[in-house]
């Protein structure tokens, strides 16, 4: 479906909006202005005036193009406003992680020279008015909310959003001119944003992200995932990232959907009842959560109902591909039966769910579709700005993440010899295509401009040939694509054999009893998994056991509840090849986060940390070999 309106760059996409839009009383964006109050429609014809008020501030401040500000933001209107008002004056947004400590915040801000500095609650403006006197290039920090400590509010050069916004109406009509001079000036090949990689290692660097390459992926996703104007979209996903940043905002402005912001993320499943998407943007582990709350409600329960959930099951998943009056018959009771509550839990409208960030297992892909909630998988990373493939509408293909898509080739290269051996463009299809695995390649007008003062790294994965060497490890099956792992996250053990631990990961998570999972065993000679139950599901089957639950802490080491897990994964060791058998497991209390280091704020373990936290418990599993 081709968005409402054609643009070559973000400003022109903002621009034709505002056309599009005027005199139609259409709301761009919602949020909630407390916890207990209703969501309050912000329309866009507000949003506009806002941009160009902020255009006409920022542009007073010394902003012009190629200069770059900085966002240090939750998903919120705000957000959005800077990020317009920035670029259609040839800004350059350089967006930070709200979960940021200051040393990586002063980092990012002094890497990319940033001269505004945006930030949101007090919390966020503490941290900028601590590393203020380290970052040079700062001019003004911008904070939207008024802090709980007012003398944050005294440091020099520091302003709060409201005053700000009222100074730039005051001042719009002097500056209205430059503002449309400098939208048109806005070329293709000008950057838009700098992503800085949260990475699990190492500093993180800036991909440069030009206007060509973030619209190239807008307008492939619209040719693959129809987004119109009757869509609403819940924004929970940190707009910092890429796959939010395309998916869920340039995307859904582009078709003309209204975006509504979630409070935060420990708060999605209650803002999905108030919100009533019709699209919602995810990484996997939402629909995990989602899954395992199903699977704990059906093992709560009687015979009965376990046996109705596994019929109600088996029915949506014949109805995927089969049609006939007595299969949607027994749909239809299993929808009113079983699969409607599920449905109301998500809001009852949502069409559509798109899943990234990282591998969505199998199971729970077709489970969801089963239950008639289609989610869209799609790939890519950041530096491909992102999207690479998308399993089509009507024909997914679970445990793949898809077709290529259009303007875009993909590339299998062996990594034993670096030959290329498979590629597919997003054109080739219809394709029967498969091939043995290797290293995902990309090349098209996604691929990143580079890393922002980085030649050095930049050449290390964009070669001579322009393909992004993406470090993945995959395969073409049917024409799909298929990930097996990172290739940094292989583990060789001690026979030599290469494992993926991804996968295997991805099919522990499936136990409803299993929260998260990390396997390890470099150079070992059999693969332990480190593991954090969900306590909840494991206290519901100590209580029907007749086992005292007791404290986490007791949970933990229960022999009962060791038990229950060695039964868990005997039975998914039997999809296993024998060097990839989990042998050996440890229990944790404390779940992987971002705040504790551990997790990335897109969600991925930080393998080397999380190694490095668990050094003694690790080395342990291997000291005793039983």
């Amino acid at each position: 479906m081709p968005t409402i309106v054609d643009f070559k760059t973000i400003p022109e996409l903002f621009y034709e909006l505002s056309m599009k839009t005027k005199g139609q009383n259409k709301t761009a964006y919602a949020y909630k202005p407390g916890p207990d109050e209703e969501y309050k429609e912000i329309k866009w014809e507000r949003f506009v005036k806002d941009v160009h008020a902020l255009a006409a501030y920022m542009m007073d401040a010394g902003l012009k193009k190629g200069d770059r500000f900085s966002i240090l933001s939750e998903n919120r209107y705000e957000w959005a406003l800077v990020d317009f008002a920035g670029q259609i004056i040839g800004g350059i947004n350089v967006s930070l992680y709200a979960t940021l400590p200051p040393e990586q915040c002063e980092y990012i801000i002094n890497d990319s020279g940033s001269k505004l500095f945006f930030v949101s609650t007090g919390i966020q403006l503490k941290k900028a008015v601590e590393i203020k006197g380290n970052t040079k290039s700062v001019k003004q920090i911008i904070a939207f909310d008024s802090p709980p400590n007012k003398k944050l509010l005294e440091t020099k050069n520091v302003h709060l959003m409201e005053t700000v916004l009222e100074e730039g109406r005051q001042m719009y009509q002097k500056y209205a001119d430059k503002i449309q001079a400098a939208l048109k000036e806005v070329t293709p090949d000008d950057l838009s944003t700098l992503i800085y990689t949260s990475g699990t290692t190492g500093k993180p660097k800036g991909v440069m992200l030009t206007n060509a390459n973030l619209v190239s992926n807008v307008k492939a996703a619209h040719e693959v995932i129809e987004i119109g104007p009757e869509d609403r979209a819940l924004s929970f996903l940190p707009l910092c990232h890429a796959f939010e940043r395309v998916g869920g905002y340039y995307a859904m402005l582009a078709g003309g959907a209204e975006i509504y912001y979630a409070e935060s993320v420990d708060t999605v499943s209650k803002n999905l009842t108030e919100a009533h998407p019709t699209v919602v943007v995810s990484v996997p582990r939402l629909f995990e959560k989602m899954y395992n709350i199903v699977l704990k409600n059906v093992q709560a329960g009687s015979a009965v109902k376990k046996g109705l959930f596994n019929w109600g099951i088996g029915v949506g998943k014949k109805s995927v591909t089969n049609s006939n009056p007595f299969l949607n018959l027994q749909k239809k009771i299993a929808d009113k039966l079983i699969f409607d509550k599920l449905k109301e839990r998500t809001g009852g409208r949502v069409r559509i769910f798109v899943s990234g960030g990282a591998a969505l297992p199998g199971e729970i892909g077709t489970f969801f579709q089963a239950a008639g909630l289609k989610i869209t998988e799609g790939y890519g990373l950041t530096e491909t700005s992102p999207v690479m493939t998308v399993n089509p509408w009507g024909a997914e293909r679970y445990g793949t993440v898809g077709h290529v898509i259009p303007g875009v080739t993909v590339g299998i290269q062996r990594v034993e010899d670096s030959k290329i051996i498979a590629k597919l463009s997003g054109e080739d299809y219809p394709s029967k295509l498969s091939s043995d695995e290797g290293e995902i390649l990309c090349k098209g007008p996604n691929i990143m401009m580079g890393y922002y003062n980085k030649k050095k790294e930049t050449e290390e994965v964009i070669d001579k040939d322009g393909w992004f060497h993406t470090g993945d490890i995959g395969r073409f099956v049917d024409g799909y694509l298929q990930i097996t792992d990172r290739l940094k996250h292989m583990i060789v053990n001690a026979g030599g054999k290469n494992i993926y631990p991804g996968p295997i990961e991805d099919m522990v998570k499936t136990s409803m009893y299993v929260d998260q999972a990390v396997v390890v065993g470099e150079g070992q000679q059999f693969m332990s998994a480190l593991i954090v139950p969900d306590f909840e599901a494991v206290r519901g089957y100590c209580k029907q056991n007749g086992i005292n639950p007791g404290t986490d802490e007791n949970i933990r080491q229960s022999q009962d509840v060791r038990k229950l897990f060695e039964n868990e994964l005997k039975v998914l060791n039997k999809k296993l090849a024998s060097h990839e058998k989990i042998r050996q497991f440890r229990l944790l209390l404390e779940p992987f986060t971002v705040e504790n280091g551990i997790l990335t704020p897109t969600l991925k373990v930080k393998r080397k940390v999380l190694e490095a936290e668990y050094k003694d418990l690790i080395e342990s599993i291997y000291a005793d070999k039983d």
